[in-house]
């Protein structure tokens, strides 16, 4: 009588291992087509509107001004520039022939707000292997040791010099081109050898990494070429004072035969707009944030073309590297700004890196965190090539696009010089970051 009862007993059990296999099976299904706790925004389903459902997805975060900030309409068009990017990689067989890319289900708006960033990052960490976009630096630099801890890469959407240091961005930033510190000194030399070498400059920027940089940059072409900086006037974006009346008063008592401008487009316009309606008679020299084309239909129109010239990173509009033309293919519509196109570089570098940990088998947050060192970035001549990891940023390399407004241009603009570098990076050395927000 015992032995039915204890083969019974044997079968229950058997039958329950069984099912507990199917069980953990089951899991182990479950786990694989979601994102690992290893590696949060990698699964191996298909990315939403996938070009190809037999591959995985890795997410991307993106934190960005897009609707009501200073940098709205630049913002907006640098995430249609990424977005279009993207289409393009997953079209052409994704990442290692393995995964394609999302940026979109983890997109959030945050309007160059400290607080909205800082919000919006925690809402998206969890979801996402890493930020295809952080547009602001101190918004960025707000969030650096919540994501030193998470080992979270981010692209930059900001130049600030002290991302070139990795002592100040710990090594999580993905800078592409020059620092705006950089950029004020290439643009002054473009001026002194094919305008005329100033004997006073003035500068009327945002306060702190942006405004501060490129003020930075400015005093320290001056110093070495002795020119007098007879002012740096700190404003604000209009959102904030209201109008730039107080920054056109300092101008003009200023008196500088050039002024140096470091702010958003609408203030930029109504600077130049004011200044020369009250009599200012010298030149403006923007940085790239300032220009927007729409300035042309305001009423400074005449006096912003006759006197206004703007810089930039990465190849223009009108540029022709591989890489301006593939943006410029992407576009299904002529964008408002020089920022599609900077999205569409500034992708460059989270490619190559993504390319690089998949290859290693290293697709987790850790493991992009140590790819960064020594990755090599071709952006396919829009920017010059690049290698992550110095001790600090190779000066001679650096160069830039020299633009003036021209109506007739695409967004407003003509390329007056490509790969412009002038002779006083090859005279200075940047240790340290040119100003610290």
């Amino acid at each position: 009588m015992a032995v039915p009862k204890i083969r019974d007993r044997l079968l229950r059990l058997s039958a329950l291992t069984v099912i507990a296999g199917l069980v953990l099976s089951g899991c182990s299904y479950l786990r694989g087509n979601s994102a690992r706790a290893d590696a949060p925004g990698v699964t191996s389903d298909p990315c939403p509107n996938a070009v190809d459902t037999s591959k995985g997805c890795i997410y991307l975060g993106v934190l960005s001004d897009l609707t009501s900030g200073p940098f709205a309409a630049l913002g907006k068009d640098i995430n249609n520039g990424q977005l279009a990017f993207w289409r393009a990689v997953n079209a052409a067989g994704g990442i290692g022939g393995k995964y394609e890319v999302d940026i979109a289900t983890y997109t959030e708006d945050t309007s160059y707000d400290l607080r909205k960033h800082a919000e919006a990052y925690q809402r998206i960490e969890p979801h996402v292997l890493a930020l295809s976009m952080s547009l602001g630096t101190v918004q960025t630099q707000k969030l650096l040791d919540r994501m030193d801890a998470a080992d979270m890469v981010a692209i930059g959407g900001t130049l600030w010099s002290g991302w070139q240091f990795e002592n100040s961005d710990k090594g999580l930033l993905l800078e592409s081109g020059y620092s705006y510190c950089s950029e004020a000194i290439i643009a002054l030399d473009w001026v002194a050898e094919q305008r005329a070498k100033p004997n006073s400059i003035a500068t009327v920027s945002y306060q702190g990494d942006y405004g501060g940089d490129y003020a930075t940059g400015a005093k320290k072409w001056a110093s070495a070429n002795r020119v007098d900086v007879v002012a740096q006037i700190d404003t604000e974006p209009n959102t904030q004072i209201g109008n730039q009346d107080a920054a056109v008063a300092k101008l003009l008592a200023a008196g500088a035969d050039l002024v140096l401008l470091a702010t958003g487009p609408a203030e930029a316009g109504e600077i130049m707009g004011k200044a020369a309606l009250a009599g200012y008679r010298g030149r403006f020299l923007g940085s790239g944030p300032t220009w927007n084309g729409g300035l042309l239909k305001s009423p400074a129109a005449t006096a912003i073309t006759a006197r206004y010239n703007m810089t930039s990173p990465l190849d223009g509009w009108d540029g022709t590297s591989a890489g301006a033309k593939k943006a410029r293919a992407s576009a299904t519509l002529e964008p408002s700004t020089w920022g599609y196109s900077a999205g569409w570089m500034f992708s460059y570098p989270m490619k190559a890196l993504l390319t690089r940990v998949v290859v290693e088998g290293k697709l987790r947050r850790k493991g992009v965190r140590e790819s960064v060192p020594g990755l090599r970035v071709d952006y396919e001549g829009a920017i010059p090539e690049y290698t992550y990891g110095a001790a600090k940023p190779d000066l001679s390399r650096q160069r830039a696009i020299i633009e003036m407004p021209d109506q007739t241009a695409p967004l407003g603009a003509k390329t007056l010089a490509s790969d412009y570098h002038g002779p006083t990076q090859d005279r200075i050395s940047l240790t340290e970051p040119c100003v610290q927000p």
